[in-house]
């Protein structure tokens, strides 16, 4: 077994050999080393046989220990043989290539109990050697809030399938009864039978737009570009309700196809892109459609083991005047809006459409800079190249 070990003055310069790798130095002074004490996020180097070789200023805050300890020790001496990191850490190491995995629970009795994102990267200089960083809320709380969404789709849901049943049957009996009077009602009586009936066709219409949430059938799946999936909402925006607006695409060419429902995903970005149209007003502004690869982002779903690649990241992004702090945690819940009379369920519908992708919609809101991000998932390597859908059921880890 290859052995690491710390040589040297460990205060002015940090060496890492091993017997079959050779050294690896970072002096105390160097710009490298003040950048990655700057991080506020821990970060460690583990070596091939688990030994820690390098800690940020960070690290030894979030392990309790300091360098000198941390240094030269082995993972296990921080961490149970059978933490979740330490798995992801072995997994890196046989397969060499970087993995990312939300909301992993770290308890040990020194540092107590955090809930983090983990990001492990291979050094393919240096074979064998990890690099570990710990997100401790930023993106985790993200995924909280993704998991928050979803209970709001789904309680929408419920009440989508209650309303349909509980209030467009009474409604069509009123009408009805409002159309029979009108036959035998004089002028000014039929203005009321009149009124009775296109409000009680505007209660319809209200309850057809929620009912859209109680459809529980699977969800077909194909693969779908991405790229043709933004142009044509793009094109849809251009001709009417984004007359007023410049778009700008900032696209990656080489991005693989998603695994998803081309009709759902257009539903989904055509809500996103009005809404940044209507936040920017009648004087108008910009609108940034981006594509982009984010390697190794994966999420576990919800209620089971599966873990799923979410490698495929679209932002739409405004320069309005911004989205309220106090609304954010709230903004996809149902019947929640910043708009005059808006109805409050258009992101709550694309969080349902996020949701039954497996994706996760993030929102980063400042004035001048409305950003929404989605990640979704690319086609699975063993339903390539195929032309036939799927169904949710049949989709498998694509690792």
């Amino acid at each position: 077994m290859t052995k690491s070990s710390v040589s040297g003055n460990s205060r002015k310069k940090l060496a890492i050999t091993s017997d079959r790798y050779g050294p690896l130095s970072l002096d105390e002074n160097s710009e490298s080393l003040s950048v990655l004490n700057s991080l506020t996020d821990p970060v460690f180097v583990v070596g091939p046989d688990k030994a820690i070789v390098f800690v940020n200023q960070s690290a030894e805050q979030f392990l309790q220990s300091s360098k000198v300890v941390l240094v030269g020790s082995l993972l296990s001496a921080h961490f149970s043989e059978d933490s979740q990191i330490v798995h992801l850490i072995e997994q890196t190491q046989r397969e060499e290539s970087s993995v990312a995995e939300y909301g992993v629970r770290l308890e040990t009795p020194r540092i107590g109990t955090h809930l983090v994102a983990v990001v492990i990267s291979p050094m393919h200089d240096r074979p064998g050697f990890s690099v570990v960083t710990l997100q401790q809320q930023s993106i985790a709380r993200k995924i909280d809030h993704q998991l928050v969404h979803r209970n709001a789709a789904r309680s929408i849901t419920a009440m989508g399938a209650m309303l349909a049943h509980e209030v467009k049957n009474p409604l069509s009996g009123i009408r009805g009864a409002a159309q029979l009077l009108e036959l035998s009602a004089g002028e000014d009586d039929r203005q009321l039978t009149k009124l009775i009936c296109d409000e009680a066709d505007r209660i319809v219409t209200l309850v057809d737009r929620i009912e859209m949430f109680s459809d529980t059938r699977p969800m077909q799946r194909e693969a779908v570009n991405i790229h043709e999936v933004l142009a044509h909402v793009r094109l849809l925006a251009e001709t009417g309700f984004g007359q007023n607006v410049k778009f700008t695409e900032k696209y990656d060419p080489s991005l693989p196809e998603v695994y998803g429902n081309r009709d759902l995903l257009i539903q989904a970005f055509l809500n996103l892109i009005k809404n940044a149209v209507e936040a920017l007003g009648k004087e108008g502004g910009d609108v940034t459609l981006t594509t982009s690869y984010q390697q190794g982002v994966r999420m576990r779903l919800q209620g089971g083991n599966e873990r799923m690649d979410l490698p495929l990241l679209v932002t739409v992004e405004d320069n309005g005047p911004g989205i309220s702090a106090d609304l954010h945690e709230h903004l996809f819940d149902p019947f929640v809006t910043t708009k005059s009379g808006g109805k409050g369920l258009g992101l709550a519908l694309v969080s349902k459409v996020v949701e039954e992708h497996g994706g996760v919609i993030e929102l980063q809101s400042v004035p001048r800079s409305t950003k929404f991000s989605v990640s979704l998932p690319l086609v699975p390597k063993d339903l390539r190249n195929k032309k036939i859908n799927y169904t949710d059921s049949e989709l498998r880890d694509p690792s």
